[in-house]
């Protein structure tokens, strides 16, 4: 019971994160496309990691997409390493870069917690 609530406070936090970003970067909202440019990526890069973090969330909270799940989680991994190395690469101040490391914990958190039945193989 312990490990289930605490998969669904990393998965709340993660998607209380990602959610909002993945909305911003997906209008092209003028705070995002700033970011983006701080960080040498063009503005179009936003709908593309915006779609992205959007349909990981629906794979990750629709309980049917067990292979997708795997994806989703892989994706955000990538997707926050990469968050991480472009806000050091630009010199960005170490909170501001390790912001992407707190919300990969949560991801982490909520891929190494969760149930058996949302795995793509069940653990043996």
């Amino acid at each position: 019971m312990t490990k289930q609530i605490w998969y669904w406070i990393f998965t709340i936090l993660m998607a209380l994160w990602l959610t909002p970003s993945g909305v911003v970067d997906a209008l092209g909202a003028s705070v995002a496309v700033k970011i983006l440019a701080h960080l040498g990526y063009p503005a179009y890069m936003g709908y593309i990691l915006g779609a992205a973090k959007l349909l990981a969330m629906a794979a990750i909270f629709y309980p049917g997409t067990r292979l997708l799940r795997e994806w989703a989680y892989a994706g955000l991994t990538f997707e926050l390493i990469g968050a991480f190395i472009s806000h050091i690469c630009s010199h960005d101040p170490v909170t501001t870069a390790l912001a992407p490391v707190l919300v990969l914990g949560f991801v982490a958190g909520s891929y190494l917690l969760q149930p058996d039945k949302y795995r793509l193989r069940a653990a043996n």
